[in-house]
């Protein structure tokens, strides 16, 4: 049975600005639905109840309400939250409080938004995993680095929660859960407040249910007008194999070519090309200039904590010191023609399709993913959005991803609201309901009994009308609080 907070950022933002849902009753909607599916999906590090409901009466107190009006986003644990730590999922900084907050985050208070919780990443945005699980199949890695952010998005925790892309770290997670992920323009969003991992090549990106919330939540980031971009009648698309093409798996094969199938009636074209000639070599450029970068943004932190770094990320840190300066020059000569090259070639596409992943989400929470279907796009600074478009053998998510042109951000998220509707979506994920009887029970102290809150759950809809409508009167500094912490999660 739908409810408030299955209604879409857009939905709920409107309703809030005129005044026919409270943000705090929006807030505890999805605070209810935490309590059910976070201790199987353990996708936050930290969250405190009792701060975002302060933000929520924030923003029903205020005369003004900015386009996010009440809406929930999650933070990716490597940007910083003035109000809640930032750990990097890295013992170095266990409790670590910035002083203030990134400039995307910023951006999220001044459109009225909750500050909701702190998600789930890899360290330092690398390789070594944190606890969180795939929202389809628990047994199931959710993707790295933006894992929490991803896997809440999906499970219908938040309608919107912060990623980072150095390599795949959104796109592919986004594959693997089944929920929209986009990753902008290098450059065009800014990573003011967010740890570098690799910097020219870090890119913010975010997830969101539908492509129509992630033009509002593009709007509010970039500071530009929430308008719908003008798309043609029919579209130009390629259709691109990279030569990471030998590792996909037939679930990514198979649903990219019913995907062609089913959109090329609706197209202008769809031509199955290669890239120009410099990009087959790109993915070895990129490998060099990751680790080069990792290795000068991590290198302080290296040589006075070298013994709280996992073996993985020294590892990536010793590769990138090991590359001489020609070799590094020729690395950043090929990023560069290969920049160009791709510049020219969408001067007759309006978006390339391509695997968003190489497959259905690996099993177990070890190994994050191959990102070598992303890596490529995120070396030449493009725009990517990946698509849920089915289910593989497993049953579990398989996305497609489109690729535009550099600044080409509003017009991609369009298409990718275009394709979602002819290609349909994928069904959402088995995972527990939320009880709200039992947890305006919990608020007030008390312990109830499954059966009866169950009970009184569903078959009494008008005392939950009542309840949802109580004044919540408990100031925020006695307001009990749930925090997690990644120190007592591993």
């Amino acid at each position: 049975m739908a409810g408030t907070a299955d209604l879409s950022a857009r939905e709920a933002a409107r309703a809030v600005a005129a005044g026919t849902l409270t943000a705090e009753a929006l807030v505890e909607a999805y605070l209810e639905r935490v309590e059910a599916i976070e201790p199987l999906l353990r996708s936050f590090v930290y969250l405190d109840p009792g701060l975002a409901r302060a933000q929520a009466r924030a923003v029903d107190k205020a005369k003004r309400k900015g386009p996010l009006a009440g809406v929930p986003v999650g933070v990716k644990d490597i940007i910083d939250t003035r109000d809640m730590p930032t750990e990097c999922n890295s013992a170095i900084f266990v409790g670590r409080r910035p002083e203030t907050d990134a400039d995307c985050v910023a951006a999220v208070r001044a459109a009225s938004g909750v500050v909701f919780g702190k998600m789930v990443t890899t360290e330092f945005a690398a390789r070594r995993p944190g606890p969180a699980a795939n929202p389809y199949n628990l047994a199931h890695t959710p993707g790295g680095s933006s894992s929490g952010s991803a896997a809440a998005v999906a499970a219908g925790l938040l309608p919107f929660a912060f990623g980072t892309q150095t390599g795949g770290s959104v796109i592919r997670p986004a594959s693997y859960c089944g929920c929209f992920g986009y990753k902008a323009t290098r450059s065009s969003l800014s990573l003011g407040g967010v740890h570098p991992l690799s910097p020219e090549l870090d890119t913010l990106g975010f997830y969101a249910r539908s492509a129509d919330d992630a033009l509002l939540f593009h709007a509010v980031l970039a500071g530009v007008k929430d308008t719908r971009p003008k798309l043609p009648k029919k579209p130009r698309l390629a259709v691109v194999r990279t030569t990471a093409w030998p590792k996909v798996e037939p679930a990514s094969a198979d649903l990219m070519e019913a995907a062609v199938r089913r959109l090329a009636p609706h197209a202008e074209k769809v031509d199955r090309v290669e890239l120009p000639s410099p990009c087959e070599h790109g993915l070895d450029a990129q490998q060099v200039l990751i680790s080069v970068g990792m290795a000068r943004a991590l290198d302080a932190l290296e040589k006075r904590h070298r013994d709280l770094l996992s073996v993985a990320l020294l590892d990536s840190i010793e590769i990138g010191r090991g590359h001489s300066p020609a070799r590094i020059a020729e690395a950043e000569k090929m990023r560069a023609a290969c920049i160009a090259a791709t510049g020219r070639f969408f001067a007759g596409y309006d978006a390339i399709l391509t695997p968003a992943a190489a497959g259905e989400a690996p099993k177990g929470l070890s190994w994050t993913g191959n990102p070598d279907f992303n890596s490529l796009w995120t070396m030449l600074d493009t725009p990517c959005v990946s698509v849920p478009v089915g289910l593989g053998p497993n049953r579990l998510p398989v996305g497609l991803q489109l690729v535009g042109p550099r600044g080409g951000d509003r017009a991609l998220l369009a298409l990718a609201g275009w394709a979602f509707e002819i290609l349909g979506g994928i069904a959402a994920p088995k995972l527990p309901a939320a009880r709200p009887m039992a947890a305006l029970g919990r608020r007030a102290g008390l312990t109830l009994d499954a059966e009866l809150s169950q009970a009184w759950a569903t078959g009494d809809r008008v005392l939950q009308e009542m309840s949802a409508r109580l004044p919540r009167d408990l100031p925020y500094a006695v307001e009990p609080a749930h925090v997690f912490s990644p120190s007592r999660r591993r």
